[in-house]
């Protein structure tokens, strides 16, 4: 794997993490009236607002936006990049999983941009997993 892929998936996850961490942690019901943005909103088809799993869901996002930073600037350390991509694929594969249950609420243009959303995040977290080329240094 190119070290500089790895660079470039950590970016994307450091700032989906950060996106949405911080929209969900400072503006919860916002969050959850808006969110992804440009005029679609996902999350009211999928139950009731809850301020607590709202603020819960942005320090989470926030959390792994901090670990995948601080691999990102020490891309070096291969137990840090691991560590970011083993949190980040648990949390990834997990939520794609149930999101993947809940398409068929969506009209077609919102079920395809959440899947693949959600799939970017994942094969990023993932392509983290495999070893950087031996003698490359990001």
């Amino acid at each position: 794997m190119n070290p500089f892929v790895h660079r470039v998936c950590l970016l994307v996850l450091v700032l989906a993490g950060a996106f949405v961490g911080v929209w969900a942690y400072a503006a919860p019901l916002h969050w959850y009236d808006n969110f992804p943005g440009f005029g679609m909103q996902w999350l009211p088809v999928l139950g009731p607002y809850n301020e607590h799993f709202a603020k819960d869901v942005g320090a989470l996002y926030l959390a792994l936006a901090i670990l995948s930073a601080c691999a990102f600037v020490r891309i070096g350390n291969r137990t840090l990049v691991l560590v970011a991509a083993l949190s980040y694929s648990a949390f990834n594969l997990l939520h794609f999983t149930y999101h993947a249950t809940m398409l068929h609420m969506y009209d077609t243009r919102d079920a395809i941009l959440n899947a693949v959303s959600l799939v970017v995040v994942l094969l990023c977290s993932m392509l983290l997993l495999v070893p950087a080329q031996a003698g490359d240094q990001a």
